[in-house]
């Protein structure tokens, strides 16, 4: 039996992911500070084989009370710092005093840190760290204090903290646009128009909780492994839209998390990546492509090859539907070459918007040489299938097992 922590568990993104993994059999070390509604998750969710779920109610701004997890926690497959906060006084930064940060500061970007430390001896060999961050983190937002610096500096952390540890594996998750608790309060404050938000999010709408608990699921798996040091921006484009255009809320639900994938592998040698991928099938499924021909092009050829790609899927697909595309990294090539690679990611981040209203996604996978197609099949399964609707544009650069 898999055993998680997962802090902010009471609610939110939290408690989806906290509902998924109890029903997936893993036992759930559920952290919050609100008692009262962390019992309430604790009766509703299944219990585990062989063992009880444990409840923790800690104030995460709280060092001391961070450091008692180590005492009466059972060890650990994966942590998820999961807990965080906004600032809602909309004062401007320059406004408030460094003590008005300091409550932010704590739970976004100290917290983590410490309930890692204070965890540590529990973890076991492999053991997974997801960090959950923010779009706020890339890129700047005003009038919410110190959220995104808080972000931002928790993204840099994570990345110190996969270097410092190779023996764990430690990922970023950066949701965009979450229909949460939090999210809805600062709509129903005036602070949030939705309609402008979607309006810069390339698939047209926001994403449920249900989608960030399954990029949880995939990021605390040992299939994660290939990403350590990385970020997961699950945010439907937002991250990666630069242009000034509005989009329009899509029309266009998206199809159930669960569904089976049926995965055509294109454009190289496919025998040992059709190893590792769901094939099509007559029953309902979700379509997904996975075009080689990148990985597989001349030196100088990506972005030629990527385009190639992508019309061959858009002319094949109409609408939800994903395609992966596979480039070389850790490639050494002349200088005269060295945009090629660099002007692919961005087109497949150009195809994610122009594509976003018929509910196609386009990622991509940096794979290096010599690197087995099965140390990637969970990746590949989450990146291509439907628990992954809310990722597009994203170039992904994976590492060894």
């Amino acid at each position: 039996m898999q055993t998680v922590l997962i802090t902010g568990a009471a609610s939110g993104i939290g408690r989806d992911t906290a509902q998924l993994f109890a029903e997936s059999g893993w036992q759930c070390v559920l952290v919050d500070r609100n008692a009262e509604a962390l019992q309430q998750l604790g009766r509703s969710l299944p219990p585990p084989a062989s063992a009880a779920h444990v409840l923790r109610t800690i104030d995460l701004t709280s060092q001391e009370q961070i450091a008692s997890l180590g005492e009466g926690t059972p060890a650990l497959d994966a942590i998820l710092n999961n807990a965080g906060m906004s600032d809602s006084s909309n004062t401007p930064l320059a406004e408030q005093d460094y003590a008005q940060l300091e409550r932010l500061l704590a739970l976004n970007l100290a917290a983590p840190a410490a309930v890692v430390n204070a965890c540590a001896p529990l973890l076991k060999r492999g053991a997974r760290i997801v960090n959950v961050a923010s779009g706020a983190g890339l890129h700047a937002i005003p009038w919410r204090g110190a959220y995104s610096p808080s972000k931002a500096g928790l993204i840099a952390q994570t990345k110190a903290l996969a270097q410092a540890r190779p023996d764990w594996c430690v990922t970023v998750l950066a949701p965009g646009f979450v229909r949460t608790e939090l999210l809805d309060g600062l709509i129903q404050a005036g602070r949030l128009d939705p309609v402008n938000a979607v309006s810069k999010i390339p698939l047209g709408r926001m994403a449920s909780p249900a989608e960030m608990a399954q990029a949880h699921f995939f990021l605390a798996s040992a299939g994660a492994r290939p990403l350590s040091g990385q970020i997961l921006a699950v945010n439907g484009g937002s991250s990666i839209f630069g242009g000034s255009q509005r989009f329009a809320p899509t029309a266009l639900a998206p199809l159930p998390l669960d569904l089976p994938t049926g995965l055509e592998v294109l454009g190289g040698d496919t025998m040992p990546w059709e190893a590792v991928a769901p094939r099509p099938s007559a029953e309902p499924h979700y379509p997904a492509t996975l075009d080689l021909s990148p990985l597989y092009s001349k030196p100088g050829h990506v972005l030629q090859a990527v385009h190639a790609a992508g019309s061959r899927f858009s002319a094949a697909h109409t609408e939800k539907a994903s395609l992966t595309v596979l480039l070389p990294a850790g490639t050494a090539l002349p200088w005269q070459d060295a945009g090629d690679t660099a002007a692919a990611r961005m087109l497949v981040s150009t195809l994610a918007c122009e594509w976003g209203a018929r509910a196609l996604r386009i990622n991509a996978l940096e794979v290096p040489p010599n690197l087995p197609p099965s140390s990637l099949r969970a990746l590949l399964r989450f990146v291509c299938g439907p628990a992954a609707q809310f990722l597009t544009g994203q170039s992904l650069v994976c590492g060894a097992e």
